[in-house]
């Protein structure tokens, strides 16, 4: 029987069964197998053997599994029965290899592992195991930032051209995107699945390592590497069956990904199972995408070392250098520091504890007294030891810390972080997170639960909020400490489930486990939904007195807070929902100072920021029914990216989005993409039927029939031309855009061949020379010169048949609209060339019915300016103010 730590159950075939247990009856068995693939392996059920090793013995199950493949001894077995690990035989599949004699051989021998490209782990294919009545789930893209659009693009296009994703067409699946921001400024695009494949995915439950047995097989190590893989997840090609489930909705339409991808909630126990099967017989510690090898002197070491990256080499995948560590003395693993001496805990995990600050205020010392008693009954001699600290909570008692309280204060860290207190992490036992937040701090505590219900520490974590933190609402503040407390115990929450403790009911609905991102929360609540939605965990309330473990933490935090680097990240992040342009009547510092000013918007900001109270007024509830997706970003409220604007701003506002004369239906579209007040839609329809332009020049539109045209692939491909006039004095020439709707107008003497010609080249020299063009018969059409000047361009020239102008509708529609528009600005003091300019600004950057976008951002890829965009605060001045006080803060401390 072979031996393979790899192999969670033991096993033996079929063949095997009927050979030498054929008398023993088999039982039923519920264990589900797979392949480190994910492919089901058949069983056929179990029976009970005596298992003798030694002087040891043993009743344990034994699997019997279709086929005839070899017997396994697995780690249900190993946990049982203690092996004497230098009697067995290690099989190696390696050729032999002259030993290396240096680092830097083994290092160069195996580069192409480093090579700065994706790898492919070769003839391997995960697979996605959905429940046969799951029920396809398709959710469309969600909105995204303006100035996110592009740079989301230009992913999408690296992903696929990397062949990470394809395009599709259709698709039963869909989950929608959303770009989390690196601290690097790209993009990284991940699928919320929590609200499409993850509820239907078959558990998959391929067990992590241990770490207490990882730990024990490092025992003795002199020398160590950590190996860590790049883009792991990606390297793992997915079979033909599981794309589907990995679709992702996006604004530039549907995508599967070919590879293993971040977010699906298998892929994990997938990438276990498939990395301990490929390291199967070699001298390394998988866990997960972090691989260590030791030895016991150079010459071990680096033969472990060589086999290891040898196998890398030739299963095809690629290595992060970078974050890799070769030929140390010492190293981190898992939460460990290891050595030539043995195992200890990392610092870091106790760190929060025996650094925290003495407390300065009666406030603080209840909050570090409430974490003690949270873990008092294992605390000895708890009431000698804490009775210098509960003298300073007695009524009359003057503060006063001196050497009595703070011995006692000691004693506490030292017993809170002590083998009485803490216990080692155990994949077997459930797993919590505790996480909270004060005005000043966030705190995490990860803690087991016995089978008697104890609770019992893993480690503890707590910073200072930095100072732009420190003005996030209390709702940000507390979904802030989650995100720090899973991204601090990354190590021990991956890839299993384990409860999100919280003391803020709300958290309850933006992060629970199978909803999905609220579409107007925050900016920086959405990209971290987006970061847990990676976790399995269920999120649970708990009243904030039973809450003293995290809270405790936070309110007596270690004085480090975010990095620059990453502070000035989040700045830019947060403020990408804010463009900043120019020249408009109304400023986002006007906004923030009616804000103050406004008796509503100046309560519902307090409470954004301090919390609501239980009894709401009633003219609060409106914003109430909002409030997990509302938030502050320099002074202004903001609802999703759209401003809450103040009472005495609003007229300004509707007349600013009324200059067009656009109409009910684009004014309240247009509105959509910038503000937001109690009421909006009808004081928007109040304003269009007050208006006499829009009354006088409303009318139905004619009906003709209709050309169904295929809807082109991109941009500037098929362009419909028709012309307006006489009209106002002149000829119009309108241009439009096919697939983006983009306008183009040209105001024109007469319309001639030769002017018509001139003016497409000129057109053309702008954006290039599209494959369609569609008109009417008019002559200036069908003249020798202008067919001659669409053939030697390699121009398809389309023209509409006679009485059916509806052929070439697209056009005919514009020129009515143009006429629509000019008409209404006919009453303004304005050139000719500005009346066209008004208009065209005015309808490009609107929302098309048809795309649900602006022509300006489907056909330039950004965001235009328009006046409106002042009344967001501003991404430059949001940057540069962190910046500021970042350097003030570094020049502080480097002066100390």
């Amino acid at each position: 029987m072979e031996i393979d730590t790899g192999a969670a159950i033991s096993i033996i075939s079929e063949a095997v069964y009927k050979k030498t247990f054929a008398h023993v009856p088999l039982e039923g068995s519920n264990v589900t197998l797979k392949t480190y693939t994910g492919q089901a392996i058949p069983v056929k059920g179990q029976f009970t053997v005596r298992v003798t090793y030694g002087d040891q013995s043993a009743d344990l199950p034994l699997v019997v599994v279709q086929g005839n493949g070899p017997s396994l001894c697995g780690r249900n077995w190993l946990k049982k029965i203690k092996l004497d690990w230098k009697t067995i035989k290690r099989v190696s599949q390696n050729a032999k290899m002259p030993a290396p004699k240096a680092l830097s051989e083994v290092l160069e021998r195996y580069s192409h592992v480093f090579q700065d490209e994706l790898g492919t782990l070769k003839d391997i294919r995960a697979v996605i195991s959905v429940k046969p009545n799951a029920i396809p789930k398709f959710h469309k893209a969600r909105p995204l930032p303006f100035a996110m659009k592009a740079r989301v693009e230009r992913e999408l296009e690296r992903l696929e051209k990397e062949n990470i994703i394809s395009p599709i067409k259709h698709s039963e699946w869909a989950a929608p995107v959303v770009p989390v921001v690196k601290r690097d400024g790209t993009i990284r695009l991940c699928g919320d699945y929590k609200v499409t494949v993850n509820q239907a995915t078959n558990a998959d439950v391929y067990p992590l390592p241990r770490i207490e047995e990882v730990l024990a097989t490092l025992s003795g190590g002199k020398l160590f590497s950590k190996i860590d893989l790049a883009s792991a997840y990606q390297q793992v090609l997915l079979d033909e069956d599981s794309k589907k489930y990995t679709t992702i909705n996006t604004q530039k339409g549907l995508f599967v990904y070919n590879r293993l991808c971040f977010g699906v909630n298998s892929a994990v126990s997938i990438f276990q199972r498939i990395m301990e099967n490929l390291m199967k017989n070699l001298n390394v510690v998988v866990y997960l995408d972090d691989l260590l090898v030791m030895g016991k002197d150079e010459a071990q070491h680096l033969k472990n070392l060589d086999n290891v990256l040898r196998r890398l080499q030739k299963h095809g995948l690629r290595v992060k250098k970078s974050k890799c560590e070769f030929g140390k003395t010492q190293v981190e693993y898992l939460g460990h520091v290891l050595d030539g001496k043995g195992v200890y805990p990392s610092k870091d995990k106790v760190r929060a504890i025996h650094e925290a600050p003495a407390p300065t205020d009666v406030k603080e010392l209840r909050a570090f007294l409430g974490l003690v008693n949270y873990y008092g009954r294992f605390v000895p001699r708890q009431s000698t030891v804490l009775s210098p600290l509960y003298r300073l909570l007695k009524e009359q008692t003057t503060w006063k810390w001196g050497k009595p309280e703070q011995d006692s204060f000691n004693k506490c860290k030292e017993l809170l972080t002590s083998d009485k207190v803490l216990v080692h992490y155990d994949p077997n036992l459930p797993l919590t997170l505790a996480c909270d937040a004060s005005a000043y701090g966030i705190g995490a505590v990860i803690q087991h639960t016995a089978p008697n219900g104890e609770e019992r520490p893993i480690a503890y974590a707590s910073r200072t909020l930095s100072p732009a933190e420190k003005k996030y609402s209390q709702i940000e503040k507390e979904a802030l400490s989650l995100v720090y407390g899973v991204k601090k115990f990354h190590q021990y929450l991956w890839g299993r489930q384990f409860n999100l403790v919280t003391d803020h009911r709300p958290l309850l609905t933006l992060f629970g486990e199978n909803k999905g991102l609220p579409t107007m929360a925050a900016a920086r609540i959405q990209r971290w939904a987006i970061i847990l939605s990676a976790y399995d965990y269920h999120i649970v309330y708990q009243q904030s007195g039973k809450h003293g473990n995290a809270d405790g933490l936070s309110r007596v935090p270690l004085s480090e807070t975010t990095d620059a680097g990453t502070e000035t990240m989040s700045a830019y992040i947060d403020a990408l929902i804010c463009e900043h342009l120019e020249g408009v009547p109304l400023t986002a510092k006007q906004i923030a100072r009616a804000t103050r000013k406004d008796k509503e918007l100046s309560r519902l900001y307090r409470y954004i920021m301090e919390g609501w109270p239980r009894e709401i007024p009633d003219e609060m509830k409106v914003y109430h029914r909002k409030r997990d997706e509302l938030s502050v970003e320099q002074g202004c409220v903001l609802w999703g990216t759209r401003v809450v604007t103040p009472m005495r701003l609003r007229t300004a506002v509707l007349r600013e989005i009324h200059g067009g004369h656009p109409g009910i239906v684009r004014m309240k579209s247009n509105a959509r993409q910038y503000v937001w007040w109690p009421s909006i839609d009808s004081h928007i329809e109040k304003v269009c039927k007050e208006c006499e332009t829009c009354q006088l020049e409303q009318h139905m539109p004619r009906s003709a029939p209709l050309h169904p045209w295929e809807f082109p692939g991109d941009v500037w491909k098929r362009l419909h031309i028709d012309f307006a006039g006489p009209f106002l004095g002149g000829m119009f020439m309108v241009v439009v855009d096919a697939f983006s709707k983009w306008l183009e107008v040209y105001r024109m003497a007469h319309a001639t061949s030769t002017a018509t010609i001139t003016r497409l080249k000129r057109l053309f020299a702008a954006y290039g020379v599209p494959e369609q063009i569609v008109t009417d018969n008019a002559t200036t059409f069908m003249s020798d010169e202008f067919q001659q000047f669409v053939r030697r361009n390699g121009i398809l020239h389309t023209t509409g048949a006679p009485r059916h102008p509806a052929r070439n509708g697209l056009a005919e529609r514009y020129v009515s609209t143009f006429k629509t528009g000019m008409k209404k600005l006919m009453r303004e003091d304005l050139s000719m060339e500005d009346k066209i300019s008004h208009f065209l600004l005015w309808y490009r950057t609107t929302p098309n019915s048809t795309t649900g976008e602006s022509p300006a951002d489907l056909f330039l890829k950004r965001h235009v300016r328009t006046r409106l965009d002042f009344l967001k605060p501003s991404i430059g001045e949001t940057v540069r103010r962190k910046q500021y006080r970042q350097k003030e803060e570094h020049d502080r401390h480097a002066t100390e």
